[in-house]
This record gives C-alpha cells, sequence and structure tokens, in this order.
C-alpha cells in the first residue's frame, strides 16, 4: 500500500489556531464496543487538554470491523481497496493515533494486528500513539506492553510511557480514569510540540526505507556510485 509522502509535515494556516489531527482506530467488533468506547474516551480527553493549550485537535474515527474484508484480502492478495487506501492516507496524515484493540487468548485481535500489518513501513514513523486493550478479564493486563508496544515500535512509532487496558472493573475505577488523563496528557504533550513534525522533517532521510514504501523518497539513489555500478555489474 503506498501512501506517498516526502516527510514534509503540512504547511500551517496563517492565521487561527493550530490545527492537528488525531486518528482513532478501534479494533472493537461488538456494538456498543467497549474497546471503542476506550478509544473514544481517551480522544476526548486529549480534545479537551489540547484545546486547554490553544491547539484543535480534529479526529477521525478508524472502525476496522467495517473493513474486516479489505484487510484480509490485502494480507493475503496484495489487493488495496479505495475504503482501506483512504484509511492509510487518514493515518499517513494523522499528527497522533489511538489504536485499540480487544483481547482474545492472552493476545491482540487479528483483525488489529493484521490491519497494522498491512501498513506501509514507513507510514507511521514519528508518529506518537497511545495503545489501548480491552478484556473480560485482569488476566490479560500485560498485553498491551508485552505485546503491541513491539509491534508499534516495528512500526517507529513513538507509544506514550502510558498504556491502557480495561477489564469489566475498570470502568467505574478512579484510578482507570487517573490512567485515561495521564495517557492523554501524554500524548498531547508530543502534538503540542508537533514531534511528528519535526522528526520528520528532520530526520526523514536518516531512516532506512523499504523500497515503494516511503512515497518515492526512498527511489532517491544515486546510482552512479561506485558501489551501486558494482551492485548492477557496471563498471
Amino acid at each position: 500500500m503506498n501512501a506517498p509522502f516526502d516527510g514534509r509535515p503540512p504547511a500551517e494556516p496563517a492565521h487561527g489556531p493550530t490545527i492537528r489531527t488525531l486518528a482513532v482506530v478501534s479494533a472493537g467488533t461488538s456494538d456498543p464496543s467497549t474497546t471503542t468506547m476506550l478509544a473514544n474516551r481517551v480522544a476526548d480527553r486529549a480534545a479537551a487538554l489540547a484545546a486547554a493549550q490553544g491547539v484543535e485537535l480534529r479526529i477521525r474515527f478508524v472502525d476496522l470491523r467495517a473493513l474486516a474484508a479489505d484487510i484480509t484480502t490485502a494480507l493475503v492478495a496484495q489487493h488495496v481497496s479505495p475504503a482501506l487506501q483512504e484509511v492509510s492516507d487518514i493515518l499517513r496524515d494523522a499528527d497522533a493515533i489511538v489504536a485499540a484493540t480487544p483481547v482474545y487468548k492472552a493476545g491482540a485481535s487479528g483483525l488489529f494486528t493484521a490491519f497494522f500489518q498491512v501498513l506501509d513501513n514507513d507510514l507511521l514513523i514519528g508518529t506518537p500513539v497511545v495503545l489501548g486493550a480491552t478484556a473480560g478479564s485482569a488476566r490479560h493486563a500485560l498485553v498491551v506492553d508485552d505485546q503491541v508496544r513491539g509491534l508499534f515500535a516495528y512500526l517507529r512509532t513513538v507509544t506514550v510511557p502510558t498504556g491502557l487496558f480495561a477489564a469489566p472493573d475498570d470502568w467505574n475505577s478512579r484510578e482507570f480514569g487517573s490512567r485515561i488523563e495521564r495517557a492523554a496528557g501524554e500524548l498531547v504533550a508530543l502534538i503540542a510540540a508537533d514531534f511528528r513534525g519535526s522528526v520528520r522533517s528532520g530526520s526523514w532521510g536518516a531512516y532506512q526505507h523499504s523500497y515503494g514504501s516511503a512515497g518515492g523518497t526512498e527511489l532517491g539513489i544515486d546510482l552512479d556510485s561506485d558501489l551501486m555500478r558494482l551492485a548492477t555489474g557496471g563498471r
């Protein structure tokens, strides 16, 4: 899935509040979904905290349940539907992400992991992310840090220190509300500082890019160098 990006953040408007975009990705499969409730609760709190700092946070919601067939097709046949490409573009342009998954048998849902596996490797470089998970038992509480965080490290995002996990007993817990507040605050700090934009504008070329996965910037190779001539059998 090639989503063009040259490493440069879009220009800010000349006047008015600072505008940032938050993509909210939920792999919840029920309706209503506690996974979606968690993701939206974090997003709403982040928007309120951002507004207090003069940042308008525009939220784009991504429901992976509606994309299940498209994700499976992309995974097994490398065919990207227009709907899946649109969602990929949303994540490409987002200044931050809230990503939440239900937990099944001590692991993130297959829908959640498959979606992020079909994205281009370079799509989320430097993007701040809050990770969340929900389950029917506190036995799964380590899934966020033990499994999900590693996936996002591979994608070269920056995950906030506070991971969120919600079992049924957590929803009425004051301590759980405090964790959401903390995670949202960490995310807003990275958004307000334009962490993603700074990393991409200053260091984009320093990252290792996969062929066809950096919007064409990975094609800027000096084919006249001694090493490239040797690699292609030239002299």
